[in-house]
């Protein structure tokens, strides 16, 4: 397998660390960014050569770290559909990225295949995280994969199908009955002692590298051409940045051209630290205290990533923005019944903000936006409309 990694670099500062080696954050406490020798890649590696494999986001190897391909992890990943809701366009389009089909139902597939293969090549043997639910489904189903142990910490209202699936695929799952800042906590506090590697958003270099599979997905969907906007679940914000990372990696090779979609980060009201810290103006956003919604996945109150998050969208044009809980619910039936496309919660706030953005004059007449459905809606508590018939 090639692999064309030079170094890591801190996303903050820009020191360099060296590859082939394990690492955690910075010596800034940021997240460190793999890099690579993008011209030694354009010179060996053709877009139409890509575009004519097949398999899920594998097919991108030489933009991933693992360099053996007896490390690469596989559970039979997909590219993910691009499903368009035309009942809801007027002079525009609208498109859902359906990353439900992924392996076990969410985009944290992507993220977790390559922590895990790089866990495998760097000879770690025990991984730990916090998760709001779909994460550890996937680190537990790679790590059973790859045959390392897995160790997952949730709050103690996860919805119940996470729980049980992670716990089915091998894990060792404790229940907190607090947030997943506070599981983090723990599992930070506890690695060493337990002969744990902390895997939680951002604090290893290797998720980011799985979740830009996204942008370069969805880049050679729509034919190299870029979509208008994006509108993105924003909990820890790994996949905002990745694709944002994904998109200048593929400017450098002359894939696509200068063009960026305007991001749009998208939070619950009742845990939004990046629509407040956008709106203040600020580098960084302070914690959300007493954080809650029904989107799980998006109830994150502090994001490592917090800055990473914030530049993305400020350079792209686009904007922060919160959603009530009221408004997802509605938007995940008005969607289903409509179009026949089955949201998750956080899947469902980006359609009501990208109501929202058409609303505000955000987005620009027959624009084309696009749509994260971080899940599929299966795993979460549906509204029982059936009527009983002896």
């Amino acid at each position: 397998m090639q692999t064309f990694v030079t170094h890591l670099e801190c996303s903050l500062t820009g020191e360099r660390y060296p590859a082939d080696r394990v690492h955690g954050l910075s010596a800034s406490g940021k997240p460190l960014l793999v890099r690579y020798d993008l011209d030694a890649m354009a010179e060996v590696l053709e877009r139409e050569e890509v575009s004519r494999r097949e398999g899920g986001f594998w097919r991108y190897r030489e933009f991933l770290p693992v360099r053996f391909d007896a490390n690469v992890v596989a559970l039979g990943e997909v590219t993910t559909p691009l499903i368009r809701l035309p009942s809801f366009e007027e002079n525009d389009e609208l498109w859902v990225k359906d990353e439900g089909r992924l392996p076990t139902g969410s985009f944290k597939a992507r993220g977790l295949a390559l922590a895990v293969a790089m866990a495998r090549e760097l000879g770690l043997k025990h991984l730990a995280m916090p998760t709001n639910g779909n994460a550890g489904a996937a680190l537990a189903a790679y790590a059973a994969k790859a045959g390392l142990r897995a160790t997952v910490l949730c709050p103690a209202d996860t919805p119940e199908i996470n729980i049980r699936e992670t716990s089915e695929l091998g894990a060792r799952v404790f229940r907190v009955n607090g947030l997943i800042n506070d599981c983090g906590r723990i599992v930070g506090e506890r690695a060493q002692d337990q002969g744990w590697f902390d895997l939680s958003t951002l604090k290893e270099p290797y998720r980011i590298e799985g979740k830009k599979t996204m942008g370069l997905e969805l880049a050679q969907q729509f034919d190299w051409q870029l979509p208008d906007a994006i509108f993105y679940p924003t909990g820890g914000g790994t996949g905002l940045i990745g694709m944002w990372k994904a998109f200048a990696e593929l400017e450098a090779l002359g894939w696509i051209d200068s063009r960026r979609p305007k991001m749009f980060a998208v939070q619950a009201e009742g845990c939004a630290p990046i629509v407040r810290a956008f709106a203040a103006g600020k580098e960084f956003a302070e914690p959300w205290q007493d954080a809650q919604t029904m989107a799980a996945g998006i109830r994150v109150p502090a994001a490592v990533g917090d800055f990473l998050i914030l530049r993305a969208v400020r350079e792209s044009g686009g904007a922060a923005l919160a959603v009530s809980d009221e408004d997802i619910i509605a938007a995940r039936s008005q969607v289903a019944s409509v179009e026949g496309t089955l949201l998750c919660p956080e899947g469902a706030a980006t359609f009501v903000a990208w109501r929202q953005a058409k609303a505000a004059g955000l987005l620009d007449e027959g624009s084309r936006s696009l749509l994260f459905n971080c899940a599929t809606g299966l795993k979460y508590p549906l509204t029982d409309h059936s009527t009983m018939l002896d």
